[in-house]
């Protein structure tokens, strides 16, 4: 036999796994397809459960889905644990462990009801693609986030020095962000029109292209935490529309227009253009470098959001503000913004706790609010394990 041929054809196993891959290729497209048409998933989302079903592929040596069972779940998931992620070169965290395993668990799910694959995968050997109950509870712990105070944002916003109208745009977006206790996606998505100066309201409409979590339309009141940082956002809507001649359809926080110097490479920012920014990354740019500016840590634009919340939380003084303020984030369940954004620190238990009215009408007009987070907690606890 001709050794040539030999070398040059594909053995059986090489052209077993080559099928196997593109099986696999055609099932997650499948899969992915069904999360943004079905389930609503944005890409990003959508991009993470790739990266989890990437791990396993990487894992199996891209071998065909349909040969999953139970002891290549426990091993994947010993794998998985003694790996480095590829950012960092650190061991890959118990919280991302987690989220790798819940991902493919729910697409083997998926996969398992799927043609072809409906006898070949037992719904019983996915369940296997969990951490202990130890390590779970580890992983799922609620990282504290890490948020400015209102006097480190004061200080910064006060520090920008109006020498142009990209210092009133940056001042007038970190008050907003604060104020508003919007997503910087949604924000740096927001046309002017979406804005109400007299009722100091948003509309967060994803029909007018705010980019929401979920493409959710919202309404949300400007907390007024500071009559300052209010009107920095009133002169710049005022100086959009009345200096500008900006209309509803522009942004409400325009990008730095960019020029080309004749005979240079280099960029240089000159005024503001009536275009949104492709991304998020601008704006946080922004706010890194006007808090390094001030001597001030840096805190991204979404821990703001945390901040907000702690500032109108602490101003609630029965379930029907606890209520209202839940809403105005966005939230249809006042449980969701005390287990997410609610979470203190120890002094701040503290705090809390020694200032407690513990009297026989204390409670008054807090029944709407006790129910609400018995039953959050009570259905997190049914689908946490």
């Amino acid at each position: 036999m001709n050794n040539n041929l030999n070398n040059s054809t594909p053995s059986k196993v090489a052209q077993k796994a080559l099928k196997a891959n593109l099986q696999n290729e055609k099932i997650k497209h499948k899969y992915f397809n069904f999360l943004k048409e079905s389930q609503g998933f944005t890409e990003a989302t959508i991009t993470a459960i790739k990266k989890s079903i990437y791990r396993y592929e990487e894992f199996s040596d891209f071998e065909d889905f349909s040969k999953f069972n139970q002891k290549k779940a426990v091993a994947f998931k010993n794998w998985i644990e003694t790996k480095e992620d590829p950012r960092s070169g650190k061991q890959i965290s118990l919280t991302t462990c987690y989220h790798y395993l819940r991902h493919l668990k729910d697409f083997f799910k998926w996969v398992a009801f799927q043609v072809g694959y409906k006898s070949k995968i037992c719904l019983t050997d996915i369940e296997y693609l969990k951490l202990p109950k130890d390590k779970a509870r580890i992983a799922i712990d609620s990282k504290r986030e890490r948020f400015p105070t209102l006097e480190q944002v004061k200080k910064v916003v006060s520090s920008i020095e109006i020498n142009s109208e990209i210092d009133l745009r940056d001042r007038a977006l970190i008050s907003f962000t604060l104020l508003s206790g919007m997503r910087d996606s949604a924000i740096t998505s927001l046309p002017i029109g979406c804005f109400d100066e007299e009722l100091l309201q948003v509309n967060q409409s994803p029909k007018m292209g705010v980019k929401t979590k979920f493409s959710k339309a919202m309404r949300t009141y400007i907390f007024k935490f500071d009559e300052i940082m209010v009107n920095y956002i009133l002169d710049w809507v005022k100086h959009l529309k009345e200096e500008k001649l900006y209309g509803n359809a522009d942004p409400l926080f325009p990008r730095s227009k960019v020029e080309n110097l004749e005979g240079s490479k280099v960029f240089a920012c000159g005024e503001l253009e009536p275009r949104f920014w492709q991304s998020v990354t601008s704006m946080r740019d922004i706010f890194k470098q006007r808090f390094e500016a001030v001597g001030v840590e840096y805190f991204p634009p979404h821990s703001f959001r945390h901040l907000a919340v702690k500032l109108s939380l602490s101003k609630c003084k029965n379930g029907h503000e606890f209520k209202a303020v839940s809403q105005n984030f966005g939230h249809e369940n006042i449980g969701t913004t005390m287990i997410n954004y609610g979470s203190l620190n120890n002094s701040q238990v503290g705090e809390v706790i020694g200032e407690m009215n513990f009297g026989e009408s204390a409670n008054s007009g807090n029944d709407d609010l006790l129910e609400q987070l018995e039953q959050l907690l009570k259905n997190k606890k049914q689908s946490k394990f």
